[in-house]
């Protein structure tokens, strides 16, 4: 959304120009993040596996998209070695990431070389964002970039942004928004050029934008421009393997993120899951105890005394329990409490990981202690914790 307010500055991306006699057009939320949303968004309805940024800059696009489960590679090329190299650690895994690790393996990757250039190591992406990239191409190049990407990259799903050149009568007049910009097109440009890439490569494309225009002046279109690719034919194996060759491309940064798929990390979370699940059951157990021991005997009514219940009950269950009655519940053997394996699996995080009895037992074997027949987790009831 653009919002108007009076005289003398406009911002676009965050940068202040001088305008004599132009309002103050303000996009809320900024310019480049509603870019980066759309490009989350074509992601989350997707679900792509592997996502190639081009032109990757800052990598503030990359922190965004490494929070999305689908996604198992993720890449950046950009030109501007410097800058990867000084942005590479801000997509290291966090603490966070280990204590709670993602279900699919994440590999990213920064690779310092020029988008036009063939590497290997970029074909077979399902996604490649370009965005606001092409502007910043002189005519030689510009005539090169469908050819890597759309022919020889050749990904699922392309994404170009760049400049409405139509927005810019809001802006100074003969003034690209970056000094660096070639060239900006109007919406008739950019579809042309589009439609005629996309017809020859095979894909189709949609038109859309970001940055809406304010109040009255709804024909200028929005700020970003905005075409989506799709490849018309998915590629064969075969075909992708045939454009296999070197790799160009330098490689700046390289992380691995902790996932359930490296065993290490699934035994820890599942160990995890099944302490707190177990301690959980067995804190309500000793709340129903110590109401028991403080009931009077039923014997002698006038007699405050209170009794000790040798036997346990059942614990009592919460509403989300109701459903798993059927399910074997947690019993009390003297100063021990077990939980069925059974039980255990019921709870759907662990169900999910586990698939099965045998796989949970696989999980604990060595870690947590069971009983004899390995068919329940086995603790004391109370412990110097409990006091």
């Amino acid at each position: 959304m653009a919002e108007n307010n009076i005289e003398f500055t406009s911002v676009v991306d965050g940068d202040v120009e001088e305008v004599p006699n132009k309002k103050i057009i303000k996009f809320n939320p900024p310019l480049y993040k509603q870019r980066y949303q759309f490009v989350k968004k074509l992601v989350e309805q997707h679900q792509p596996k592997k996502v190639a940024d081009l032109g990757c800059g800052d990598v503030c696009l990359l922190m965004i998209l490494k929070y999305q489960k689908c996604i198992e590679e993720l890449v950046g090329v950009d030109i501007n070695e410097g800058r990867l190299k000084w942005n590479g650690s801000r997509l290291s895994p966090c603490m966070g990431d280990h204590l709670d690790p993602r279900e699919l393996d994440l590999v990213i990757t920064l690779y310092h070389g020029s988008v036009l250039e063939k590497d290997c190591r970029l074909l077979g992406f399902d996604l490649v964002a370009c965005i606001e990239l092409i502007e910043h191409f002189d005519s030689e190049d510009l005539a090169k970039f469908p050819e890597v990407v759309f022919g020889y990259m050749s990904p699922a799903m392309i994404v170009i942004s760049t400049p409405n050149s139509d927005f810019n009568s809001l802006f100074p007049s003969a003034v690209f928004r970056d000094s660096d910009h070639k060239f900006e097109w109007s919406r008739m440009q950019f579809q042309t050029w589009a439609l005629d890439v996309a017809n020859h490569y095979g894909y189709s494309v949609e038109f859309t934008g970001v940055g809406e225009p304010p109040a009255g002046a709804e024909d200028v279109g929005c700020c970003t421009q905005i075409g989506v690719f799709r490849k018309k034919a998915k590629a064969t194996e075969s075909a992708v393997l045939e454009h296999h060759g070197e790799h160009v491309y330098e490689v700046i940064y390289t992380t691995s993120y902790p996932s359930l798929q490296q065993m290490d990390y699934c035994r820890r979370v599942v160990t995890y899951l099944v302490y707190r699940e177990v301690n959980r059951m067995k804190q309500r157990c000793q709340v129903s105890l110590r109401q028991h021991e403080l009931e009077p005997e039923s014997a002698d009514p006038g007699n405050p005394t209170r009794k000790f219940i040798s036997d346990p009950p059942v614990p009592v269950l919460t509403e989300a329990d109701k459903a798993m009655e059927m399910i074997p519940q947690p019993f009390c053997i003297g100063d021990k409490f077990y939980v069925p394996l059974e039980r255990i699996i019921a709870y759907p995080r662990l169900g999910h990981i586990c698939g099965n009895v045998e796989k949970l037992r696989e999980f604990l074997f060595d870690v947590v202690e069971l009983n004899c027949d390995g068919s329940a987790v086995k603790v004391d009831l109370h412990d110097c914790g409990d006091y």
